[in-house]
């Protein structure tokens, strides 16, 4: 329908006027070689621009089809500049008697959700203070430098193995949470800096792919809880999630695991890998090597592992590069060992509890919503979960820095009771509890389907 034809979907070949499209015709542009999107009310082709969109071809391509109005304003901290990416791709508008949000999204809590975040624009809500993230690399970089110190002075005690241990599991754990905000780009203004800072902390620090991260973090905010669409519950091999997914598993008789014992293996799952590294060291030639140099190695040269494996040391501890001696090991071992356990408590807390099943193209509040929940805001909460006790804000606005989130909580949470979206939050144990609970529930799901369908 309307006149012209159209721009050449990434070809930057301009035709003299843009077309109209109905809600009907875009939303059959959902396919691998052809995507169309909407940003507000224009339509772009998007089928070539994906294999070199900055933040991975697969989360742009969830939105295909659809109005990505609100997740292309959550995830650029710099709309004007990117909008010279997009112009070349732009090839119409939506159609004069087509509403702005596809399918049953409904407009009026869509436009209340973009009046919130201006008005948290307004109040600088997404400025960072650089003072918090100082101060935070600071404690950190302490406890790395405390850890190295005391295997220097020390020696490779029990005593000392034992404090290593806790120092080194703290440090890397509040890593983990500081590298998500650079990753999130929202501590600096510019983008540029944010990586650059977030490779040394993931790379570095962390001895993880800042690439692999970005791929599979950023689909993960963008549909969370969404079969084949976030990584994070994409895990058939060892976990059913949810209420549908065991039922249709069970009915099929899929069963790689008894899903019936996840609820049980869950505490293992990555811990127990957390513990090659030191299998590998026992079975090297021990040489006696100084303990301060081996340490040193598997504190600051952990990057290496990072360039040559997807495999982030948060589940798999870098083996240092020469012959060891394994109880010079052990603290690393050890405090990986329990920071895989402080990882993967705080990080699926919010979630697995949650909504997860395919995706019903709800607007994005709704979506976030479904998908997260909040935990009791206290000192000790805020800093042993990295600020993702206020999961809900996080998902909802992720470049604005975390200790702006307890100032937007209010706002959010008076838009969520006028239109009736639910807004969860629990104390901190009630939430670790939930997700026994809720893997309980779900892997019993799958053995009634699984015995009697």
């Amino acid at each position: 329908m309307g006149k012209g034809g159209e721009k050449g979907g990434g070809s930057g070949e301009p035709e003299a006027q843009l077309r109209f499209y109905t809600w009907e015709e875009i939303q059959k542009r959902n396919l691998k070689t052809d995507k169309w999107l909407v940003i507000e009310r224009k339509v772009y082709n998007v089928t070539k621009w994906v294999n070199r969109h900055p933040g991975g071809r697969r989360v742009i391509s969830h939105w295909a089809g659809e109005d990505a109005t609100d997740a292309f304003q959550a995830f650029h901290i710099n709309p004007t500049l990117v909008q010279k990416f997009l112009k070349p791709l732009l090839i119409g508008e939506l159609a004069p008697g087509e509403p702005s949000q596809d399918r049953d999204k409904k407009s009026q809590l869509v436009e209340d959700f973009r009046t919130l975040r201006k008005t948290a624009e307004d109040m600088d809500l997404f400025r960072a203070n650089p003072l918090f993230f100082s101060l935070y690399l600071g404690h950190i970089l302490v406890m790395e430098v405390l850890a190295w110190l005391m295997v220097s002075y020390f020696g490779n005690g029990w005593i000392t193995t034992l404090i290593l241990s806790f120092i080194l599991t703290t440090s890397q754990a509040q890593a983990g949470w500081l590298q998500h905000d650079f990753g999130h780009l929202s501590v600096f203004k510019k983008s540029s800096w944010n990586h650059i800072v977030h490779k040394f902390i993931i790379g570095h620090l962390k001895g993880a792919s800042a690439n692999w991260w970005n791929h599979r973090h950023f689909q993960h905010h963008a549909k969370p809880n969404i079969f084949k669409k976030d990584p994070d519950v994409n895990m058939l091999h060892v976990f059913v999630l949810g209420d549908t997914q065991p039922v249709e598993y069970g009915k099929k008789k899929l069963k790689y695991l008894p899903y019936n014992h996840q609820h049980e293996y869950f505490f293992f799952r990555f811990a127990l890998l957390s513990l090659f590294p030191l299998l590998t060291c026992c079975l090297m030639p021990t040489h006696g090597l100084d303990p301060s140099r081996v340490l040193q190695a598997t504190l600051f040269l952990p990057s290496l592992l990072g360039r040559i494996s997807p495999l982030s040391p948060l589940h798999l501890p870098p083996i240092p590069i020469c012959n060891i001696n394994c109880s010079a090991f052990l603290p690393v071992c050890f405090g990986r060992f329990l920071e895989s356990h402080w990882f993967v408590w705080v990080t699926q807390m919010n979630h697995i509890p949650m909504e997860i099943d395919s995706d019903k193209h709800r607007d994005w509040l709704s979506s976030q919503m479904a998908a997260t929940c909040n935990i009791e805001q206290s000192f000790f909460n805020d800093w042993f979960t990295g600020h993702l006790n206020f999961q809900i804000e996080h998902h909802l606005f992720p470049t604005m820095p975390r200790h702006n989130f307890w100032k937007v909580k209010p706002l959010v949470k008076s838009l969520c009771a006028k239109h009736g979206v639910q807004y969860e939050e629990k104390p901190l144990g009630e939430a670790f509890v939930d997700i026994v609970r809720s893997l309980k529930k779900s892997g019993y799901l799958w053995l009634d389907a699984y015995l009697h369908e």
